[in-house]
């Protein structure tokens, strides 16, 4: 059992509103979730299509290593199968990943703001969070490198970083690696690469090959739209994973996740019209916000961290009344920000109208 003084330092997680509580709450008939950067377009229509395989299994615990998507995810990242773990969303591989090789009184080192689970699963395992403060909502690795120590095992970069959606690029990355001792693990979290443009982002995958002290989380539930599938997973050293099949759960990825996955990766076209439809709403968002004169770090998730000049408390609430669910920044670290998910067209019209009334500003031209 872990200490109490342990895990009263853990931070509980908190989601994004429920639509149907919001609906109850304000007496609405329709309500927009742009809280959890979630697909607004869904999943591919192969995936309800391959579902219907699996009537015949339900009473059939999964298989743990998930075999067949294995493979298949394999061929398409040109890795062998046995660089690949999947966990119940990458939130879980994180977890194995501190329960693997954090112990008491060792320190692992993160960005101040940025994906809280690596905090948690940090403080759960009785090690030292050193969190070092963003730059312009940017990654400061020169920061990071001078903070890793003797006791520090793991490194956390999320990239894009959630919820700034700011990257770190190639170059960046490769001069911090010759910094970073051996004994360091470094994670890089990419629940967002699929939808990254910019050409100057790393090639994680190369760079996994090439050095063991690397691993590349990525998710099935954010481009893909699995998220209630639950299934995501780490590209790592062989001698990695490994160690870590010795705390992963048995048959810890579900069967229907590992179905809906293998249909989802064989359907490259819809990746493709989510990245290019998301580009598109991150530039609409990006166009009014200038006009309206107000100021936000530049994305590459399907998300978009804008500053309101107003307590973000208020302006969530505002929005909340109509309809619309963001994420407060307050909880974030950024009390004037708001989060939002770039949805679909009518939702980022819908929203940008109504976060014209909520903070006084023209309404937008179309």
């Amino acid at each position: 059992m872990k200490s109490k003084s342990v895990l009263q330092d853990v931070p509980v997680y908190q989601p994004g509103k429920p639509l149907e509580e919001v609906k109850q709450e304000y007496g609405l008939d329709q309500v927009i979730k742009l809280a959890s950067n979630e697909n607004p377009f869904g999943c591919s229509p192969k995936v309800w299509e391959s579902l219907n395989v699996e009537r015949d299994f339900f009473a059939i615990y999964p298989e743990g290593e998930a075999p067949l998507l294995r493979r298949e995810l394999a061929a398409r990242l040109d890795i062998g199968p046995e660089w690949l773990l999947f966990g119940n969303g990458s939130d879980e591989v994180v977890q194995m990943l501190a329960r693997t090789f954090l112990e008491p009184g060792q320190e692992s080192v993160m960005a101040d703001i940025t994906f809280p689970r690596y905090k948690t699963q940090v403080l759960i395992e009785g090690c030292k969070a050193v969190e070092v403060p963003l730059k312009n909502g940017v990654h400061d690795l020169e920061g990071m490198a001078t903070a890793i120590n003797e006791k520090t095992r793991i490194v956390w970069i999320c990239n894009p970083n959630n919820p700034t959606g700011t990257i770190i690029d190639a170059e960046e990355l490769a001069a911090f690696m010759e910094k970073v001792p051996e004994h360091v693990l470094v994670v890089l979290d990419e629940a967002y690469e699929e939808y990254v443009t910019d050409p100057a982002y790393p090639d994680s995958l190369s760079l996994v090959k090439k050095d063991p002290r690397v691993v590349v989380l990525r998710t099935f539930s954010k481009i893909y739209g699995l998220a209630a599938f639950r299934i995501g997973y780490g590209v790592m050293d062989p001698s990695l994973v490994a160690e870590m099949n010795r705390v992963r759960e048995p048959f810890n990825a579900n069967r229907l996740a590992q179905r809906a996955a293998r249909a989802a990766l064989d359907d490259p076209s819809f990746v493709d019209r989510c990245r290019q439809e998301n580009r598109r709403g991150i530039e609409e968002f990006e166009r009014q916000l200038k006009e309206w004169g107000l100021s936000y770090f530049p994305s590459q998730g399907n998300f978009l961290l804008l500053d309101t000049g107003r307590p973000a408390q208020d302006v969530f609430q505002c929005l909340l009344s109509k309809g619309i669910i963001v994420r407060s920044g307050a909880a974030l670290g950024y009390p004037t920000h708001i989060r939002v998910t770039v949805g679909t067209p009518e939702q980022n019209r819908v929203f940008l109208a109504q976060l014209a009334v909520c903070l006084g500003k023209p309404a937008p031209i179309r």
